[in-house]
């Protein structure tokens, strides 16, 4: 098995983490040529991580509370379990990881709608949300398809297809049930000491989701497709993505130290229409409900590979400990500089700080 592979495996977690962010892991089969095709298994690879990390300071767009010097609190500390699968096999990779994500009291669970406020609008105290978020991508190398070495050039090491898929539930009043697909090309680079960074453009169509607030017959009957959303599902546009992932050993390290490795990845998404559904309610300025490019990002992530420095190289990648910052602008599409009531306080336009998160967040993996 060469190296990359070890090393996207090892990386596949710092992915995970883009639960909320639709990104993730996939790069491409060398040719082996030392074995005939039917003595190799059909999964050369199969790599399966379980993962605790704690984030500070969260976001979830539209909650937020009020301090008592008057200061906003957008931000809630939020405990992350996951489970990560990688495969590689002959045409290509599976990545697949799901997440759980409990909030503290800032990001309350139904029937609250804001911080100790339920939907009569009475002091409640909720207790934190439940986040579920699932992520799926597969590629298939364009070198393994045909069977040819040819998309192999200088840095380049390959070029695939990409298809995946989202999906999440929250326990929050707004119960978003996201669903969404991609597909498009991956490319993928080598980097110095054995790493690689991918790039891979595709098309994203989060065809269906569901908001609460917009349904018919909660803040009167309204008019389906016009005012209020028949049933609170809400679907958008196809438009664009890029994601880009990388990782790569700190090799320039002297060799009693090479326990380190740094990685990361970003999520490039278009506008994919009304925030809400509705775009004959979508005002101007702060009013405004269109979708904004989005920008899910952890650029770094420097990772300590435990296991390695206490039981050698046998054991490289089994327990790490890392720490990460992650920056999510216009989180899922919403402007944070409008989508009044939520991104921005509506009587004033100040910032609820909700829908931009920016944390520095730890955690531990530990693959089985």
């Amino acid at each position: 098995m060469s190296f990359r592979f070890k090393a996207i495996a090892a990386a596949a977690l710092s992915l995970a983490t883009l639960a909320t962010g639709s990104l993730a892991q996939a790069a491409d089969l060398p040719v082996k040529a030392a074995k005939k095709p039917a003595d190799l298994p059909f999964f050369l690879v199969i790599d399966n991580r379980v993962t605790f990390s704690w984030m500070p300071k969260g976001t979830d767009p539209g909650m937020w509370s009020v301090r008592p010097d008057g200061s906003i609190n957008g931000t809630t500390a939020k405990q992350v379990y996951s489970f990560t699968h990688f495969d590689l096999w002959a045409y290509g990779t599976n990545f697949f990881t799901i997440s759980m994500f409990k909030s503290g009291h800032n990001d309350p669970a139904s029937p609250c709608v804001a911080p100790g406020v339920n939907i009569g609008g009475t002091a409640s105290d909720c207790a934190g949300a439940t986040e579920i978020y699932g992520l799926f991508r597969s590629t298939f190398g364009w070198n393994e398809i045909f069977n040819t070495k040819a998309f192999t050039m200088g840095p380049l090491h390959n070029i695939s297809f990409e298809v995946g898929m989202d999906a999440n539930t929250e326990n929050t009043f707004l119960a978003p049930a996201k669903r969404d697909v991609v597909a498009g090309l991956q490319f993928a680079f080598d980097l110095p000491y054995k790493g690689y960074i991918n790039v891979a453009p595709l098309m994203y169509w989060e065809f269906s989701n569901h908001n609460a607030f917009t349904q018919c017959g909660l803040f009167g009957p309204g008019v389906a497709g016009v005012t209020c959303n028949s049933d609170g599902n809400v679907s958008y546009n196809p438009t664009w993505a890029v994601e880009i992932n990388y990782y790569m050993d700190l090799g320039f390290l002297p060799p009693n130290m090479q326990f380190w490795s740094i990685s990361g990845r970003a999520g490039w998404y278009g506008p994919k229409g009304d925030s809400n559904g509705l775009p004959a309610l979508s005002g101007t300025g702060i009013f405004s409900t269109k979708s904004k490019t989005e920008l899910n990002s952890e650029p770094i992530r420097l990772t300590f590979d435990a296991s390695k420095a206490v039981w050698g190289d046998k054991y490289s990648h089994f327990v790490d400990l890392w720490v990460a910052y992650r920056y999510w602008q216009n989180k899922f599409g919403l402007d944070h500089n409008a989508m009044a009531g939520v991104c921005t306080v509506a009587a004033t336009g100040q910032s609820t700080k909700s829908c931009t998160e920016s944390t520095v967040y730890g955690g531990i993996t530990v693959k089985f």
